[in-house]
C-alpha cells in the first residue's frame, strides 16, 4: 500500500513541476500567436502559426527590420516589422527607406517593388513628421513599426510610434502549416 503512494506522489509531483515550469515559459520566454489578416504579406500569411521570443528584449533590444508583437490595444497584439529605432528620422520618398537621410533596402520587399508598374506606389511618401507626434527624431524607448503590406496595414502610420514597453517580443519562426514551417527572414 505505501509503494503504490508513493508512486501516486511521484506522479503528483512531476505534473505540479512540468505545470510550472509550462507557465514559466509560456509567461517568460515564448508564446504561440497566430497571424490574423495580410498586414504581413508576403512574408507572413493569414493564419500562419509562430512563437513569439519573448526572452529576446528582456536582455538586448529591438533592431531595424525585426519582426515584433506588441500590444496594440488592451486586448489585441499586432505582428510588424521595426524600420525605425531611437534616434531615427524616417521618411519614405518613392517607395525607398531613408534612415537619417541615407537610403537603406528593404530586401523583404523587392518582390512586391519589382511587380509594380511605373506609375504605381508600394510604399507612400511619408516622413515621420507625418505621424502623430510630429517628431523630429524617434524618442529613446520608441521604435517605427510597418506591416510588410504597406498598402493594407494598421501600423506606426495610423497608431503612432510603440513604446519599446509594449513589445511583447520578437518572431522569426512558423510553425504551422507544415509547408511554411521554418524560420523567416
Amino acid at each position: 500500500m505505501t509503494k503504490r503512494r508513493n508512486e501516486w506522489l511521484d506522479w503528483i509531483k512531476a505534473l505540479i513541476v512540468a505545470a510550472i515550469l509550462a507557465i514559466v515559459i509560456r509567461v517568460f520566454l515564448f508564446a504561440p500567436i497566430v497571424v490574423d489578416g495580410p498586414s504581413m504579406l508576403p512574408t507572413l500569411e493569414n493564419g500562419d502559426h509562430m512563437i513569439v521570443n519573448k526572452f529576446s528584449y528582456l536582455v538586448g533590444e529591438p533592431s531595424r527590420f525585426d519582426i515584433v508583437v506588441f500590444h496594440a490595444t488592451e486586448t489585441k497584439d499586432y505582428i510588424k516589422r521595426v524600420i525605425g529605432l531611437p534616434g531615427d528620422h524616417i521618411e519614405y520618398k518613392d517607395d525607398t527607406l531613408y534612415v537619417n537621410g541615407d537610403p537603406i533596402e528593404e530586401p523583404f520587399l523587392q518582390e512586391r517593388l519589382d511587380r509594380l508598374s511605373e506609375n504605381q506606389s508600394y510604399t507612400f511618401d511619408f516622413r515621420l513628421q507625418d505621424i502623430k507626434g510630429n517628431y523630429k527624431t524617434i524618442p529613446e524607448n520608441h521604435v517605427l513599426v510597418l506591416g510588410d503590406n504597406r498598402n493594407n496595414s494598421t501600423d506606426s502610420r495610423m497608431l503612432g510610434l510603440i513604446p519599446i514597453d509594449r513589445i511583447v517580443g520578437e518572431t522569426r519562426f512558423i510553425y504551422w502549416p507544415m509547408e511554411r514551417f521554418g524560420f523567416v527572414d
